[in-house]
Order: structure tokens, then C-alpha cells, then sequence
């Protein structure tokens, strides 16, 4: 079992910046593939970014590469996103997942973990 924990989300105005943070607990956490979804009002929920085990290989979404960043510190079991430049269309409940392989390589509904999802709201 893998406990995931959300924190971070918040309001800001477009052209803002959010850090989101994501605590991985339990047995073996730290060997999990990591990654970042997001599911926006009356809208399916999409993969953001992820990053494998070691850190090492990282993927975004087009709609947010160049301006998210993601990250993990290992020693501390926690997953990182770095959000600049944000617009309204960002504005979604954002979710950690950790799964045992990258999250690009299943269906979301088959992925393993997910935390309670922090919301972040970005204001015109």
C-alpha cells in the first residue's frame, strides 16, 4: 500500500505561480513511478506529468510543458510541480498518482494510487 498526500493548491491570478507538493508513504514508496493529474470542472481527468522512480525521466502534457516542472526528492518521498505562467484553463483538482510503472502506460482507471487531489484555482 502507498499513501499519497497533496498540499500546496491554492488561488492565484493568471500569470501566477504555484508549487504543489506530493508525500508518498508506506512500504516501498520510493520505488514507484510518480506522476501528476488534474480533472477540471464537468472534465475528464488528464495526466499532467510524471517521472519514474529515480527521477531521472519526466513527461508532460503539451498543454503544460514548458511551464510546469516536476520533480521528486527521494530521500524525502515527495514529489514536487512547479506551476508558472498559469492560466484560467489550469484551474482543476490536481491529483498524485504513484503506480509501478509510468503512468503514460495505463488507462487512468487501471493506475494503482492516487491522494485526495489539492484544488487549484487560477482567476482572470
Amino acid at each position: 500500500q502507498v499513501q499519497l498526500v497533496e498540499s500546496g493548491g491554492g488561488l492565484v491570478q493568471a500569470g501566477g505561480s504555484l508549487r504543489l507538493s506530493c508525500a508518498a508513504s508506506g512500504r516501498r514508496a520510493s520505488n514507484y513511478a510518480l506522476a501528476w493529474f488534474r480533472q477540471g470542472p464537468e472534465k475528464e481527468r488528464e495526466f499532467v506529468a510524471g517521472i519514474n522512480f529515480a527521477g531521472g525521466s519526466r513527461v508532460y502534457a503539451d498543454s503544460v510543458k514548458d511551464r510546469f516542472t516536476i520533480s521528486r526528492d527521494t530521500a524525502k518521498n515527495t514529489m514536487y510541480l512547479e506551476m508558472n505562467s498559469l492560466k484560467p484553463d489550469d484551474t482543476a483538482v490536481y491529483y498524485c498518482n504513484a503506480d509501478a510503472v509510468f503512468a503514460t502506460i495505463k488507462r487512468i482507471d487501471e493506475l494503482d494510487y492516487w491522494g485526495q487531489g489539492t484544488q487549484v484555482t487560477v482567476s482572470s
